[in-house]
């Protein structure tokens, strides 16, 4: 089975789906779609990917109707991810609230914090990150982190007092953000059985799609340090981890293509 954790959906339809007043970006007219859904079961047909977690993009801040729309479509095919604001003292009891109507739809909960992205929160040691990360792990979902390399040492305090959460490590942790002793904090989370990372975002540091091969050397590096059980294909095409890890068994990259996520999310 092929799974795909990275699409965001934008309707062009902002009247039904308006942008949040306290988006990070706006999505560019030629991004969004009248039925985006429909649009990209036609990718899933085209690259041969069974199952999706649609990521509930930063431009919809906490309102998370669309994303949950797509999957009230397709609850046989697509799951969703959680997005609300660290900050907000509410922000605890809203998952609770949003986890209790939508137990069966949503997957996961992300942070966001890297260069960019430094209004969602402060740190990660701070008593609020802490609690919400604990709130989404109790409610069963995946600790999703779009960070930089600068925020790993962070993390790992966080991974490590709760392990038997599932973390989630988005886009090779935005290598381009940080420094190379940042990073080495990155390649230490490794080392937490309960860490995973995925192959995805590549073209955040190359040019050369589709399979972007010049940095297959790097991906690699980190592909090696977490192994077959603990990667996760996440954009681009599924042919991405075939190139970039040929060096590992048919059956390994079976496991980053989606073996690893359809254990994780029972799809």
């Amino acid at each position: 089975m092929i799974i795909e954790w990275n699409v965001h959906m934008f309707s062009s339809n902002t009247e039904r789906y308006p942008f949040h007043d306290r988006a990070a970006y706006t999505p560019k007219p030629e991004m969004r779609s009248a039925d985006p859904l429909a649009d990209y079961m036609v990718r899933m047909e085209e690259e041969g990917i069974d199952r999706a977690v649609l990521v509930h993009p930063e431009p919809y801040g906490d309102d998370h109707r669309l994303a949950l729309d797509c999957v009230a479509a397709r609850p046989d095919l697509f799951k969703t991810t959680a997005l609300l604001y660290p900050k907000d003292d509410e922000a605890p009891a809203k998952l609770k609230q949003l986890v209790s109507e939508y137990s069966d739809s949503l997957v996961a909960f992300r942070f966001h914090a890297h260069e960019g992205k430094r209004d969602y929160l402060d740190s990660f040691n701070d008593s609020n990150v802490r609690e919400l990360w604990k709130s989404a792990g109790e409610l069963g979902l995946i600790i999703e982190l779009h960070i930089g390399p600068d925020y790993a040492a962070q993390v790992a305090k966080l991974a490590w007092e709760f392990p038997e959460f599932p973390v989630l490590v988005d886009h090779m942790a935005e290598a381009k953000y940080g420094t190379p002793p940042e990073y080495s904090d990155v390649m230490r989370l490794s080392e937490l059985e309960n860490v995973y990372m995925k192959l995805s975002g590549l073209n955040h540091y190359a040019d050369d799609e589709p399979l972007y091969e010049s940095v297959i050397p790097f991906s690699r590096w980190v592909a090696d340090a977490f192994g077959p059980g603990r990667m996760v294909w996440g954009s681009g095409t599924p042919k991405i981890v075939d190139t970039h890890l040929a060096h590992w068994s048919e059956d390994d990259r079976a496991k980053v293509k989606g073996g690893n996520l359809q254990r994780l999310l029972g799809f």
